[in-house]
């Protein structure tokens, strides 16, 4: 148990350490304005699949992806992990994992001010740029989430499934956000990563605090 614990804290705390290296490597790009090409080619790749039926998938999405559905979707959780599956421990992570990303989000959009694409803007969309709070907030909800029910679901298939329905939930709304030209492909890109290094730090401090009560 010890050893499988200690196995868990390098992972994590490694996974952290790579997702903000990745960061800091886009956050420069950025900042240097290096990053252009490749956010132009991601941008006509993703807008130019632009449809009515796509652009209805992708406001839904964005919709789901940001304010009231997120605190709600948020709140659903937390009644599923404490009344269903009995957590209490759990929760403390939950709810430390997605206000904190929120939180840290806000601090680097301050950080960095980067303006958002206005070239082709099917929505708006205010506030800073990079990165971007929609990616953050999936990345750390469904992250958080599907991390919390892995230990509950004993099959394979069902571990895949919980993998692949969280991937695509903060893969399309990542994408949504491009689509729509409230984002660069880069904004979205440093979301993720900016949000995986957040959820695999506190998982590593949450799985240091299991170890000590053992």
């Amino acid at each position: 148990m010890q050893m499988n614990l200690k196995m868990q804290l390098t992972r994590a705390l490694f996974i952290s350490f790579l997702c903000a290296v990745g960061f800091g490597g886009i956050a420069l790009l950025v900042s240097d304005k290096k990053i252009a090409q490749f956010d132009n080619v991601i941008i006509s790749l993703i807008q130019g699949l632009e449809s009515p039926v796509l652009t209805s998938i992708m406001k839904f999405f964005t919709f789901i992806g940001g304010g009231i559905p997120v605190t709600v979707i948020t709140i659903a959780i937390l009644f599923i992990l404490y009344k269903v599956l009995h957590h209490r421990r759990e929760l403390i992570l939950f709810i430390y994992v997605v206000i904190g990303s929120a939180l840290l989000n806000e601090a680097l959009k301050l950080v960095f001010h980067r303006a958002r694409p206005s070239l082709h803007r099917i929505i708006n969309a205010n506030g800073f740029s990079f990165p971007s709070g929609h990616s953050m907030a999936a990345f750390s909800l469904y992250g958080v989430t599907a991390y919390l029910l892995w230990r509950h679901i004993s099959t394979s298939s069902g571990r895949v499934m919980l993998i692949v329905c969280s991937s695509a939930m903060i893969l399309t709304i990542g994408i949504s956000r491009i689509y729509l030209g409230v984002h660069y492909p880069s904004d979205v890109l440093g979301g993720f990563l900016a949000s995986g290094s957040w959820l695999a730090i506190s998982i590593w401090f949450y799985q240091r605090y299991q170890k000590n009560r053992i």
